[in-house]
């Protein structure tokens, strides 16, 4: 500002006709400086608008980013809080079915239910039990004929009942026990003692002692000629003579 006002006053003293020559490089250099700066702050006003446009675009394009996803945004959280909803149900629903399993009965006493009459006698616990080693429930059958022997020891089917106990241990392979199991037959002097022989020598096929296996079969043939189980040992003891040849 003072250089402008000193400009004026050269160009005063100029038209006056008082300037001198070194007045008037001065004042012709002066001009020429504040030109310059002219032209700076008129540049750098333009750089100063543009910015500002740039800036007002960019909220411009911000507000409209912003009112579009503004519905957007409100679908997500309505969408969030059904999915809530429907796990605050399925839970609920999970909730309702394990209290519902809780209250029924343990399955191998429901199937007892079905099976046996409630105040049953000896015959009807033993069909029982039966009906559970057909189904393959070889464990509890073991249980249920174990209990039929304990109630009913003098019973005609106590032999039998011993008799499926093996049984139910050969099935699951676990011939040592079912071993012992059909050697309890024995004891009880009964009709299956002939069947409890043949699987006494399965027994021992399978636990790799063949002689015993031949003297069992041997001795059912000879003690118990006109038998099933005769027949299915003279089976036995031709069948298993072709193997080990």
């Amino acid at each position: 500002m003072n250089r402008a006002l000193g400009v004026v006053a050269v160009m005063a003293v100029i038209a006056t006709g008082c300037a001198s020559r070194g007045t008037v490089k001065r004042l012709a250099s002066e001009v020429s400086q504040l030109r310059s700066d002219l032209t700076d702050t008129r540049a750098a006003q333009e750089a100063a608008g543009r910015e500002v446009g740039r800036t007002q675009s960019q909220l411009e394009a911000l507000d409209a980013r912003t009112r579009e996803l503004g519905p957007r945004v409100l679908a997500t959280a309505e969408e969030v809080a059904r999915l809530a909803e429907q796990m605050r149900a399925a839970d609920e629903a999970i909730r309702r079915t394990r209290a519902a399993l809780d209250a029924l009965p343990p399955p191998a006493a429901a199937v007892r239910e079905l099976r046996e009459p409630r105040a049953g006698g000896p015959e009807q616990a033993y069909a029982a039990a039966l009906a559970t080693f057909r189904a393959r429930e070889h464990g509890q059958a073991v249980l249920d004929f174990l209990d039929f022997i304990t109630k009913y020891r003098k019973h005609a089917l106590t032999g039998n009942a011993q008799y499926w106990i093996g049984e139910a241990y050969y099935v699951q392979r676990d011939y040592r026990q079912a071993l012992l199991e059909f050697q309890k037959v024995f004891e009880l002097g009964t009709g299956k003692i002939p069947d409890a022989l043949v699987k006494v020598g399965l027994c021992y096929w399978s636990l790799r002692d063949p002689n015993r296996a031949r003297q069992t079969w041997q001795r059912v043939v000879r003690e118990y000629p006109g038998t099933e189980a005769a027949r299915v040992a003279r089976t036995q003891l031709r069948t298993r003579a072709i193997r080990t040849r």
